[in-house]
């Protein structure tokens, strides 16, 4: 519809052409006509024939008989169509207009043709030229705006994610006000988001840590409290609380070897209330154990930090005594006799007095165990013992 519409439209133009074109060799032509100037006309008309629109050209006298007729094509390879403007020769003389004949000017639908794909050839170039600019323009564009700011953001995410300093941040080079830069503004303000998350993720988990070390430092402590009272609940007296039976032959074993390689005299007393059972049946065993407390703080107090001291039996006890000899051995057990002798315990309202019997012993060269001096001085103390209780013998 669109090539109909270009071949009428230059048909048309090309008929306003053979008509501007016969007004301007209307008048030579008439002019050789009037001369008859034969070769003039030739000239004329085979100039005419030679222009691009012109298909022929006829020129007919007054009588309508073809006087010259010139075409561009032969008889064989004629036009599909032909079209023509048709105009009269006429001279004037003494200011009455003669007619001469008439001129034809002859185009065709081939010249149409040419002229309409030479337009539609104009139009497809310009439109391939604009196109290509067009294309050069978007791709420019598209790498501008887009491809080159979406490399660089790609680059930096992934130097961002590789980076240990979290306060690292995206920054185009080509900021823009558009899709990318609010992409840009978006992931920073996320990566802002994650490092204050983190912040308190590291603060919250140092303080458990915190929290944990003192659980665990108390925990530890707690432990080393109860670690104590368990290695003294079990080197310890339960009622007395000084050393037990094993804890002190262990420890007064240690102290003879220490002696013996020191070259120091030790000396050993064996303790023995005496008729404890008495005062258990007079005055009960709740009596009775506050009788064996007393008497162990009674005695501790004459005693040096040195000394050793344990309960080896119910109502018997002993006391290791390092760097002491024989002498001053039985006048500390002498004194401590007279201490018990000389003390009252009440309790419940009852008056309770006691006596203790002990045996001393001193260490030998040859004596390298304690129960070397135990037994010994076992003997002592059942001596005094069999001599009546309530002193000392050594």
């Amino acid at each position: 519809m669109q090539f109909f519409s270009e071949y009428v439209k230059t048909q048309d133009s090309i008929l306003n052409e053979l008509k501007q074109l016969e007004e301007t060799v209307r008048e030579p032509i008439s002019t050789s006509l009037w001369q008859y100037n034969e070769n003039q006309l030739n000239v004329l008309i085979a100039g005419l024939v030679k222009m691009p629109i012109i298909e022929g050209v006829e020129v007919f006298d007054k009588d309508a008989q073809a006087m010259f007729s010139k075409k561009s094509y032969n008889s064989g390879s004629a036009p599909l169509s032909l079209f023509d403007t048709t105009s009269d020769l006429n001279w004037t003389l003494n200011g009455e207009s003669v007619f001469l004949g008439t001129l034809v000017l002859y185009s065709s639908s081939e010249v149409v043709l040419d002229r309409v794909l030479f337009g539609f050839t104009l139009i497809a170039i310009t439109a391939i030229i604009k196109l290509s600019i067009l294309f050069w323009l978007f791709v420019w564009a598209f790498d501008r705006y887009l491809a080159s700011p979406l490399k660089e953001l790609m680059t930096q995410v992934n130097e961002v994610q590789m980076s240990p300093n979290m306060s690292k941040r995206i920054n185009l080079s080509n900021i823009e006000n558009n899709e990318i830069s609010q992409l840009q503004e978006h992931m920073n303000t996320m990566l802002s988001t994650l490092e204050m998350d983190r912040e308190q993720l590291l603060e919250n988990e140092q303080a458990k840590r915190n929290w944990l070390e003192d659980a665990v430092a108390k925990r530890t402590e707690d432990l080393q409290v109860l670690n104590k009272k368990l290695e003294e609940l079990a080197t310890r007296d339960s009622l007395t609380g000084i050393l037990n039976r094993g804890s002190f032959f262990e420890m007064a074993q240690h102290l003879l070897i220490l002696s013996q390689r020191q070259k120091s005299p030790a000396s050993f007393l064996l303790i023995d209330l005496d008729n404890f059972k008495r005062v258990n049946d007079t005055y009960g065993h709740f009596v009775g154990d506050k009788v064996l407390i007393h008497f162990t703080q009674t005695i501790q107090k004459s005693l040096r930090k040195s000394d050793l001291i344990g309960r080896v039996g119910g109502e018997e006890f002993a006391i290791f005594l390092p760097d002491t000899g024989n002498d001053d051995a039985f006048q500390l057990a002498e004194k401590l006799r007279k201490i018990i002798s000389h003390s009252v315990l009440e309790v419940d309202g009852n008056v309770v007095a006691y006596t203790v019997s002990l045996g001393v012993e001193s260490s030998e060269p040859k004596d390298h165990l304690i129960d070397e001096l135990f037994k010994r001085a076992d003997l002592k103390l059942y001596g005094a013992k069999d001599k009546g209780r309530d002193r000392v013998e050594k």
